[in-house]
């Protein structure tokens, strides 16, 4: 199968029917035009009507992926390719628009292509190493931090990159000679002074970060980046509006004790726990 994006696809009331059929045992895929169906689900995938978004495209991608392997691995390479080509980017650097939805559960399709690859090895080294800058540059560029947003549903676009991320560092194809590279944007998304996380971002974004410790990223490196949270959010203070300057330092704490919470249980990383206690007792 060939995917062309530039021909006609069905619009968002004809692929919502097919998949609630789908969906519903009405109808199997052996009854639908299935390339169409998937040409329209990547084409519709940032709707902002929510249940087509993610209750029927993601959930059905979620499906045919993972629980059915209805995808070809060839199809999958190439949704990959419009995700990293095509959608990832789309809009970045917008705030407060739509936009957002697109490369927000474009994240998560990658996600599902990338936990394929670990079961099944479908990916080049060069195309892993391409998501992996990819996610780098689309983490450190967005700046849409909205986690559920009433009438359009869940964003969420960080907590959505931590997925992808946790899915990335388990690849074997990443060596944790990487991991330093790739912990710098994801600890910076959790230190932002224009918005509050409210919906567990926190807690999402750790577990990337801890995958990443247990297969091999050095303690020290993350001892480095909390002894410098003080001094950091002191010369944040002097720049920063009252307002932004309390909206990091939330984030701060929350992120911290999340992290602090998850790593409780393994005592290897008790030292990163007592670096986190100091670091909260001085902010």
């Amino acid at each position: 199968m060939k995917l062309q994006l530039n021909k006609r696809v069905l619009n968002e009331n004809e692929l919502k029917k097919i998949l609630i059929e789908i969906n519903s045992g009405e109808n199997t895929w052996n009854d639908v035009d299935q390339l169409l169906s998937v040409e329209s689900m990547i084409t519709h995938i940032g709707s902002t009507d929510a249940e087509l978004r993610d209750k029927l495209i993601y959930t059905t991608f979620f499906r045919m992926i993972i629980e059915d392997n209805q995808i070809e691995s060839d199809l999958l390479i190439e949704l990959l390719d419009i995700c990293l080509n095509e959608l990832l980017h789309k809009g970045l650097g917008e705030n407060g628009t739509d936009s957002v939805f697109t490369r927000s559960f474009t994240t998560l399709l990658m996600a599902l292509i990338l936990y394929k690859d670990n079961k099944d090895n479908l990916l080049t080294h060069t195309k892993i190493e391409k998501v992996k800058d990819q996610l780098i540059i689309y983490l450190n560029q967005e700046k849409d931090l909205r986690g559920y947003v009433p009438g359009k549903g869940w964003a969420h676009s960080v907590a959505h990159a931590a997925d992808t991320f946790d899915e990335l560092v388990k690849n074997p194809k990443i060596s944790n000679d990487l991991y330093p590279e790739i912990l710098e944007p994801l600890w910076n998304k959790m230190f932002v002074s224009d918005t509050v996380y409210i919906h567990h971002e926190d807690e999402r974004m750790v577990t990337p970060i801890i995958e990443m410790l247990n297969n091999g990223l050095n303690v020290e490196e993350i001892e480095s980046l909390l002894q410098n949270v003080p001094e950091d959010l002191k010369t944040k203070k002097e720049e920063l509006s009252e307002e932004e300057y309390w909206f990091l330092v939330f984030n701060c704490k929350a992120f911290l004790k999340s992290f602090y919470v998850k790593i409780s249980a393994e005592s290897k990383y008790g030292s990163i726990q007592e670096s986190i206690k100091r670091c909260l007792e001085k902010v």
